[in-house]
């Protein structure tokens, strides 16, 4: 064992460029951090540039440098789709053969029909839309009515807004999961997601952070499942707990906030453990990416940016952390959804070696691939590990 520990950062929908069947899913062009830099004039990224950002792709501000500060490259995704649970479950050792469902013109009675009858409540909406506008648009009749608003995005997705004075918010759980249970076989999205909202009127709507996500369930074999079965930790932080359906953690800090989810990482740094520490950072999704929200979404990179000298302060002898991504979400373009892009992967830590080109990988579970080639695990993981390309020859062992 080269490592001791793993530090995974997902950056939520932070793409470096069309992937290579981009078009395929509409998205030929899509760039997220080129073309965010472009129109914002540049991205102030100092940190990451050490890391090798400058050198995935051309982004303005951001150049390209030869020393360094651990290994860079590119994945492209093997899995069918392009959403935040198949992108993450990619990261973590399973690729979908089969691309979950969607639905572009709204969820047939097939499915409405039985879930209005066990929750016992009428349906609004039904239909593509932005979360922000469909709770503006309905929320005033829900309350009147207690109907849920149900909706969804060209991501597979069966998304429930209700407001919580409303529908109190463990009521508003219960119902997803009788939709997660409702939903399977053709019909088995990728996620159901608890969308609460506060407020009277339209224009004091506003969601809270108490939202959940109630993804299929994953794989048995994740990466994170065979490090607790050999007897590992897997700590996580972000939404990563709901993503991997509570299973294969042995600690968790759950948040939808980038600032908290990075803290909590910190402090499980602090920790005495060897395994893994996986966080999820949602808001250049979620905030930012989703609404089209350009300077938004280039400020939030940079006050990432501004952590990465924390976490190398925190950072022990054993540890190795990874920068990814599970998918793009260009902000510049018309569409307000998910991107077919390259994700990032920089690697840096005190045993990581440095100005280390790990090129354009075939799939992202190749950051999986050199987790479990580390500690020796002995289910066989897909993907091609790159553990001895980034370890200095000192510490082969």
């Amino acid at each position: 064992m080269i490592f001791d520990r793993f530090f995974v950062i997902v950056l939520d929908g932070v793409g470096v460029g069309e992937a290579p069947d981009a078009a395929d899913y509409g998205d030929a062009g899509s760039n997220s951090l080129g073309n965010t830099a472009a129109q914002v004039g540049g991205l102030n990224v100092p940190n990451l540039q050490r890391l090798g950002l400058g050198n995935l792709s051309s982004i303005e501000g951001v150049t390209p440098k030869t020393d360094t500060v651990g290994a860079y490259g590119r994945c492209r995704e093997q899995s069918k789709g392009k959403g935040s649970v198949v992108g993450h479950w990619e990261l973590m050792g399973v690729i979908t053969e089969k691309t979950m469902p969607t639905y572009p013109n709204g969820f047939p009675e097939s499915i409405l029909r039985p879930f209005s009858k066990a929750t016992g409540r009428g349906i609004l909406g039904n239909k593509a839309a932005s979360g922000t506008e469909i709770i503006k648009e309905l929320g005033e009749q829900h309350l009147e009515t207690g109907d849920l608003i149900v909706y969804t995005s060209a991501d597979s997705v069966f998304q429930i807004a209700a407001n919580e004075q409303i529908i109190p918010i463990e009521e508003q759980y219960e119902i997803c999961q009788i939709a997660r249970n409702l939903l399977t076989g053709d019909h088995a999205v990728g996620r159901v997601i608890a969308r609460p909202f506060i407020g009277e009127t339209k224009e004091t709507f506003r969601r809270t952070s108490n939202r959940r996500d109630y993804p299929l369930v994953a794989p048995a074999h994740t990466l994170l499942d065979l490090l607790v079965a050999a007897g590992y930790s897997v700590y996580a932080t972000g939404k990563i707990d709901d993503l991997f359906g509570h299973r294969g953690i042995t600690h968790s800090h759950h948040t939808v906030d980038n600032n908290e989810s990075i803290q909590a990482g910190i402090r499980f740094l602090d920790e005495d453990f060897s395994g893994l520490l996986i966080s999820n950072l949602i808001e250049f999704d979620m905030i930012y990416g989703h609404r089209n929200d350009v300077r938004g979404y280039a400020n939030l990179i940079e006050k990432f940016d501004a952590y990465i000298p924390t976490i190398q302060q925190h950072l022990k002898l054993g540890d190795a952390v990874m920068i990814v991504a599970d998918h793009g979400v260009d902000p510049t373009t018309p569409s307000t959804d998910h991107s077919r892009e390259y994700i990032p992967l920089l690697v840096f830590g005190p045993k990581v070696k440095r100005a280390v080109r790990l090129g354009d990988r075939n799939s992202f579970s190749d950051v999986a691939a050199t987790i479990a080639e580390n500690f020796a695990l002995s289910h066989p993981v897909p993907g091609t590990s790159f553990l001895m390309d980034i370890t200095n020859q000192e510490y082969f062992v």
